[in-house]
């Protein structure tokens, strides 16, 4: 390994509603830690099998390297997909913009580089919540 290579470290970002993910990437040999647990034995199993698919779909490209993702706020899916998203961002950008990767990356889910642009719809002057309204009385 060379020294140019040794010292390559890439730092991504994901986001998935109010979540936000910074992963730093760096020559190492596979170990993956979420906020200080390893990937693999993360407590919820959804979770955990999403944040793996950008990993299965580079194939043993991430067994060359070590990530640490620190993700905070909103919820346990929300987090996992900006968990996902960053690690395919970070992959993506230390393998140095490959056509063919980024190609298979939006052929499996168009939102894994791009981000998912769904937020939470305001809520309405003088409402309880974004869609409900007060109830009528007929009678």
């Amino acid at each position: 390994m060379s020294k140019e290579q040794a010292s390559k470290i890439i730092i991504a970002t994901g986001k998935r509603k109010t979540s936000i993910a910074r992963a730093v990437i760096k020559p190492g040999s596979g170990r993956i830690w979420i906020n200080g647990v390893p990937l693999e034995i993360w407590p919820i199993e959804l979770a955990r099998l999403k944040m793996y698919e950008p990993l299965v779909i580079v194939g043993d490209l991430w067994k060359r390297v070590d990530i640490k993702v620190n993700v905070k706020g909103g919820g346990v899916m929300s987090q996992a997909d900006a968990v996902r998203t960053a690690l395919a961002r970070g992959l993506l950008a230390y393998v140095g913009e490959n056509e063919e990767l980024k190609r298979i990356l939006n052929d499996y889910d168009r939102y894994m580089l791009s981000g998912d642009p769904r937020r939470t719809e305001p809520e309405k002057y003088m409402r309880y919540s974004a869609r409900r309204r007060w109830q009528k009385s007929y009678r």
